[in-house]
């Protein structure tokens, strides 16, 4: 049986999206009959659930916790992580010296730069491109392959002279089974003690800037009053800000970090979904490949998001002469509607047209439903695994 080591620097389990894709990949490698084996750090955590429960992943695989100095908690966060990730290297590092496997694959860059002088068959799994990218050239010529997960980021790769043929983009994905919820939206709201007679408009991850979240929270004093906005995620602390920027706003209702296994609900629960994300730094124009995009695409509810390069890699407008969206270039009803980002009326206009096109609506959920099905978890481990050459 062919073995697959996957090296993650990263608190597990943890609040953050990355810690659900992070499994997931890993069991949908185990599913394919490849032997997988999770290598993380050992990190001091809140959450006292072990990696398998927290996430209601099968236990089909390993998962190994190495050494490393975590100094983050104690208030040293910039030379902590220098510090936490350094350490986590060598130990990496070391554990693998005479360890055999096929393939060691990692989205930390770190780890794979030390184990580059190893001869190993090294995979690297770029969620953003590294900001000191000199440090990693002779890890970059040494990797079996590179997996990005937008073609813009794939594009910054080559600009830097990766070949194209080490690249592969395989873009996030969703475990479409866990947003097959049999209870009607009603039953979602009563379960959740939110207004049955309001039209909920829902927002779930994290309050970071480039995330768009207070350009929705801006949006409010467009809308009406019958529309209550929801926020479902972000840390404690920012959770805090959050609540105090908005305090003026009425029809805004900031829940906080919930289990994943609840989202779908949340998702049932509401009327539109929202992707604000902002353009104004990269990561967010160009590189990322949300979860909560897919998430929402499979819960079979309209769509308002930022457009955004990244965004329109998955999302596509429909072809209306009645919205200001710029039409797309694959035909079809389309299955998102796409807003100027950064821009709260825009946004905010986006979502009341959604609201009076009901039937529109309902089409364009129903063509992202369609679509989604092509970014399951298993479907993006098979593609990986035939572009490593490592199944028939």
């Amino acid at each position: 049986m062919k073995k697959i080591i996957y090296i993650a620097n990263a608190r597990m389990p943890t609040e953050k999206a990355h810690g659900i894709q992070i499994m997931k990949m890993c069991e949908a490698f185990s599913q394919q009959g490849i032997k997988t084996e999770l290598v993380v750090p050992w990190r001091f955590n809140k959450i006292k659930e072990n990696s398998f429960d927290y996430y209601q992943i099968k236990r089909i695989f390993k998962i190994k916790k190495l050494p490393s100095l975590d100094l983050i908690p104690l208030g040293l966060p910039k030379i902590g992580f220098w510090i936490q990730g350094f350490s986590f290297a060598l130990s990496v590092f070391f554990y693998l010296l005479f360890k055999k496997t096929d393939i060691i694959y990692s989205r930390d860059p770190f780890s794979l730069l030390l184990l580059s002088f190893l001869n190993k068959n090294l995979v690297y799994e770029a969620h953003t491109f590294p900001s000191h990218f000199f440090w990693y050239k002779y890890f970059f010529k040494k990797i079996k392959g590179l997996i990005t997960i937008t073609e813009k980021l794939k594009e910054e790769f080559i600009r830097y002279g990766m070949s194209s043929e080490k690249i592969l983009v395989a873009p996030d994905g969703v475990d479409l089974t866990e947003f097959q919820v049999s209870e009607s939206k009603e039953g979602c709201r009563r379960k959740l003690n939110l207004p049955i007679n309001k039209k909920i408009v829902l927002y779930t991850g994290h309050l970071y800037q480039w995330k768009g979240a207070q350009i929705l929270a801006k949006a409010v004093k467009f809308l009406g009053e019958d529309i209550l906005v929801i926020f479902v995620g972000g840390t404690k602390n920012d959770i805090s800000r959050f609540k105090v920027e908005n305090c003026k706003f009425k029809n805004i209702l900031v829940i906080g970090q919930k289990p994943h296994s609840e989202i779908p609900f949340w998702l049932k629960a509401a009327d539109i979904l929202v992707l604000p994300n902002s353009g104004t730094e990269k990561i967010s124009k160009y590189w990322t490949s949300p979860l909560k995009l897919f998430e929402y695409m499979a819960s079979q509810k309209p769509i308002v998001a930022s457009d955004l390069p990244s965004i329109r890699e998955i999302l596509y407008p429909p072809l209306i002469p009645t919205f200001k969206e710029g039409g797309n270039n694959r035909g079809g009803i389309g299955n998102a509607i796409l807003v100027e980002p950064d821009n709260p009326k825009a946004l905010a206009e986006g979502i009341e047209f959604v609201l009076k096109n009901p039937d529109l609506s309902a089409k364009i959920s129903e063509q992202a439903y369609k679509d989604v099905k092509k970014y399951t978890w298993k479907k993006r481990a098979e593609k990986i695994l035939n572009f490593l050459n490592f199944i028939n």
